[in-house]
């Protein structure tokens, strides 16, 4: 038997990605589905002006926003994305996240 590689969410199910994470005041709320040396998926819920200081990551990330808006700079240049819209932030390029709003986001890492 392998070992399963999503953890944290049902399966064989309908689901919306944003009811699996809940916003809390004055935090970030995280939820791991996958991480292995290949890939991360992980769920953000960030409250309204917390932020996810700059940093970089060896591997490409999507990012998927769910619910809200968020602000993501990248390399220096802000984007704003709104409910639906997705960036992908090039591996190795310094990076920030910060809740214009409160907000939920899916991050996918392909390293």
């Amino acid at each position: 038997m392998s070992e399963k590689l999503l953890k944290n969410i049902a399966q064989e199910e309908i689901l919306k990605l944003a009811d699996l994470v809940e916003i809390q005041k004055g935090q970030i709320v995280s939820k791991t589905l996958v991480q292995n040396q290949s890939v991360s998926v992980t769920l953000f819920a960030f409250d309204k002006g917390e932020e996810i200081s700059t940093h970089e990551s060896n591997g490409d990330a999507m990012v998927t926003v769910l619910e809200g808006t968020g602000k993501f700079t990248v390399d220096g240049t802000d984007f704003i994305l709104n409910e639906g819209e997705t960036l992908v932030m090039p591996a190795k390029k310094p990076h920030a996240v910060y809740g214009q709003e409160s907000f939920k986001m899916s991050l996918v890492v392909i390293f």
